[in-house]
């Protein structure tokens, strides 16, 4: 990329696709759901930018069958733009899951992935995936 150089530009890509690009934790609140009934848990989850370049961010969220992200029961993935995150900053983002009387006991296995956009969110340059389980009692 030294045509770049010449025009006073860096090549972030590079930059970015070296390492993890992010921290994501999360935690359910509450930490269950109860089957077979009707009732939601709060998926609350941190995503912090580990990379020293500021990034256009946003996190898809998938759950399995039985499970929703809309209290009609029909959603099972949503996309949430977070925005442009500076080097070591950190936002929350939150997302319902919900249960209804077709949700059965056992544990679910959530998908949580974050990714890097440039230019616009239609453009992505790195992701992260991260998996995590929700406990149907």
């Amino acid at each position: 990329m030294k045509i770049l150089d010449l025009f006073g530009k860096k090549d972030a890509a590079a930059e970015v696709g070296r390492s993890l690009p992010y921290q994501i934790s999360y935690e359910f609140i509450p930490f269950r759901l109860y089957a077979n009934r009707k009732g939601s848990s709060m998926l609350l989850m941190r995503l912090k930018n580990l990379t020293t370049e500021p990034v256009l961010s946003s996190l898809v969220v998938q759950v399995p069958k039985g499970l929703s992200l809309d209290e009609t029961g029909l959603s099972g993935a949503k996309e949430m733009r977070v925005g442009t995150l500076a080097p070591g900053e950190e936002k929350q983002v939150k997302a319902d899951v919900f249960g209804d009387i077709g949700t059965d006991k056992g544990e679910y296995t959530l998908s949580i992935t974050a990714f890097i956009h440039y230019r616009d969110y239609g453009h992505v340059l790195n992701a992260m995936k991260k998996k995590t389980v929700l406990e149907v009692v």
